[in-house]
């Protein structure tokens, strides 16, 4: 059973905002983890936007560096982040989103992002495929080994 998450009121996400310590490009890196098995999912990167977005709709958004755009996990694939709490490490530079993912993570069609083991006989793929990207997206996306 997943918990709810309740949207955050402005002056909450303000004073979550004010303990982010952004880089230079105003991003932060954010690591989607499933909340109730521990699995981690994916990392991309969030601004004061995503974050805020997120905080106020329930639902995982993220930064695109490559498209330049506001990324709202699923809109394209159906593969949706809800979002069950979103945590703030120690230093500030590092946010943890613990989510709900409904399907694969994966633009790859694995469950998860951290699907390459390294082991004594180099790279090893230790997750399969689990639904074909072209049917996540339309096309293969670009740079994807799979």
């Amino acid at each position: 059973m997943t918990t709810a998450f309740t949207p955050l009121p402005d002056s909450a996400i303000d004073a979550v905002l004010a303990k982010v310590r952004f880089t230079a490009d105003g991003l932060v890196p954010a690591i989607a983890q499933q909340h109730d098995s521990g699995e981690v999912l994916m990392m991309a990167w969030m601004n004061a936007d995503t974050i805020r977005e997120t905080l106020r709709s329930g639902r995982a958004c993220y930064w695109s560096r490559s498209r330049q755009a506001f990324w709202r996990k699923g809109d394209t694939s159906g593969q949706v982040q809800n979002l069950v709490a979103l945590r703030v490490d120690c230093d500030g530079d590092t946010l943890l989103l613990l989510v709900d993912q409904l399907g694969v993570a994966c633009h790859t069609g694995r469950r998860s992002c951290f699907y390459i083991e390294a082991q004594a006989t180099g790279p090893e793929t230790i997750a399969p495929v689990l639904m074909d990207p072209n049917a996540l997206y339309g096309t293969t996306p670009s740079g994807s080994s799979f």
